[in-house]
């Protein structure tokens, strides 16, 4: 299944590379990714591949948001077909 992740927080050092290890423990792959500084505000959105993972989308929301929480972060996992359906106009 694909998902839409989001993260963001105060920019710093390591944000990307705490977020992709993250993923990679999960057996979660980033198939695009995008970031940006907005003044002093890191953002970031990835396409994923979770089909190798072995937990749910719920489990995954839940651990996400609270590594998010200790880097002071904001990472949210959403599915790709729910995405697109809160998008489309």
């Amino acid at each position: 299944m694909k998902a839409i992740v989001t993260v963001i927080g105060k920019d710093r050092v390591g944000i990307t590379a705490a977020v992709c290890s993250l993923l990679a423990q999960h057996n979660i792959n980033i198939l695009d990714i995008t970031q940006t500084v907005l003044q002093e505000f890191f953002t970031m959105v990835m396409l994923v591949d979770t089909s190798a993972c072995e937990k749910s989308i719920g489990d995954l929301t839940d651990i996400l948001s609270q590594a998010g929480e200790k880097e002071g972060l904001s990472i949210r996992i959403q599915r790709e077909d729910i995405f697109n359906a809160m998008h489309r106009i």
